[in-house]
């Protein structure tokens, strides 16, 4: 099933809420209120998205936008104001073992993708948004000053990607010790092998 995109007052696209999923579009549209409150007296107001910004299949009453490195601090600052007041998580994924996914046909794959998911408690809305980053250049923007709680999870994924937040208070690493070398969550980081020893445990028979 699909929904079809309507238009705002002012002729802008606009998502229409529902849990039906969204097909992928391109262009300055908006997000939408998920839900039966859309388009009645009271449903918050739709929420511009930056130019650049790709509408992806939407699933679960959850939207789904791809948007560039360049705009996608922007993106997260518009959708703070318009009500996401909360960021539930995020992470990064290595792709270079899946270069063949799935994208809509605007979107450029890269090695590496940013996901954040967001979530509006006081209108009930959640958005995932992606954002590919190049493995020669893997740096975006943190998002800490929106979202003071992404310390950490942005530190995490440094640790294990090595995706740099440019922007971020304290980029350390933060399950590896200091002086470790790699990020273990890379699709060809080399799996070693440390030998556990047990106290006091039997010799060789």
């Amino acid at each position: 099933m699909t929904a079809s995109t309507g238009a705002g007052p002012s002729g802008e696209a606009q998502i229409p809420g529902g849990s039906d999923p969204t097909p992928a579009a391109s262009g300055r549209g908006s997000v939408g209120a998920a839900g039966p409150t859309t388009g009645v007296p009271g449903a918050p107001a739709p929420v511009p998205l930056p130019p650049g910004v790709v509408e992806g299949t939407s699933s679960s009453q959850q939207k789904l936008v791809f948007a560039p490195r360049p705009v996608y601090h922007e993106l997260v600052r518009t959708l703070r104001a318009g009500g996401f007041e909360m960021l539930a998580d995020l992470t990064a994924v290595d792709y270079s073992s899946h270069p063949g996914r799935t994208l809509p046909a605007e979107i450029s794959p890269e090695r590496f993708e940013i996901v954040a998911n967001l979530l509006s408690l006081s209108t009930v809305r959640r958005i995932r948004i992606r954002v590919q980053v190049p493995e020669s250049d893997p740096v975006v923007d943190t998002l800490w000053d929106l979202y003071p709680g992404v310390e950490a999870m942005e530190r995490e994924a440094y640790d294990m990607f090595g995706i740099v937040f440019s922007g971020h208070p304290d980029l350390t690493r933060i399950l590896m010790p200091e002086d470790w070398e790699g990020y273990p969550l890379r699709k060809d980081y080399s799996v070693g092998r440390v030998p556990v020893q047990f106290k006091e445990a039997p010799g060789p028979r």
